[in-house]
């Protein structure tokens, strides 16, 4: 009795599926995602399965996996040449920003800053302004000010990226164009002031741009300014 139950259960074991199975799409699917090679093993169904297509009618599964790599590979090119793009006006910006380092370890005054400044972030990454408001001096922003834009925009930094209100770019920009800003604080201690950056473009400054190139220059200001404001 035992012999003929074995033969039983080995018998169901190496013919899963007779005459009377119903195979459901399911079950193919599972098949075909455990056997990933079945096709390869059989190539000549490839050419013999028709499955529709929106554009096409009814074409192969050579074809449609063909149009599927085409397309991916176009989606990868693009990708790529975004990603090179991106590459080469990062290498740009970090240029400039080098230079300008250098060029600012040479200035002698407040002035010479302000004019390098200008002239390299203007002339060379297009941005509309470049400005020092200091918080000391005859120019200084008024204090109320300096006390209440400092805790709206740098409660737990010393930069800010984004937009600004009407009154806060008619502080720092005047009638410069600041449709979108970069601001640091200067000073060791954030005492001698904020520097301001602005664009044109609404989208060029952001709240989550990387602030490592801005960190730089925040670096050498704080070098060099504390003498030539005579703190």
């Amino acid at each position: 009795m035992s012999e003929v139950s074995g033969q039983s259960n080995a018998t169901q074991l190496i013919e899963p599926f007779n005459d009377k199975t119903e195979l459901s799409s399911a079950d193919v699917r599972a098949f075909l995602l455990q056997n990933p090679e079945f096709f390869s093993e059989h190539a000549d169904l490839l050419e013999k399965i028709k499955l529709p297509h929106e554009h096409k009618g009814s074409v192969s599964l050579v074809e449609i996996q063909s149009d599927q790599l085409r397309q991916k590979v176009r989606q990868l090119n693009f990708k790529l040449n975004q990603l090179v793009t991106i590459a080469k006006q990062n290498e740009k910006i970090y240029r400039v920003y080098t230079d300008l380092n250098v060029q600012l370890l040479r200035c002698e005054s407040v002035a010479e800053v302000q004019f390098t400044l200008e002239d390299i972030l203007q002339e060379r990454l297009q941005l509309s302004s470049a400005v020092i408001k200091s918080f000391k001096g005859p120019h200084a922003i008024p204090e109320l000010q300096q006390r209440l834009f400092t805790e709206k925009r740098f409660k737990n930094t010393n930069f800010f990226f984004g937009r600004l209100s009407q009154h806060e770019r008619q502080l720092l920009f005047g009638e410069s164009p600041a449709e979108s800003v970069a601001l640091m604080l200067l000073g060791d201690n954030r005492e001698l002031g904020i520097l301001g950056i602005s664009s044109s473009d609404a989208s060029h400054f952001t709240p989550d741009m990387d602030t490592l190139l801005l960190q730089q220059l925040q670096q050498v200001l704080n070098i060099i300014l504390p003498e030539m404001m005579g703190y």
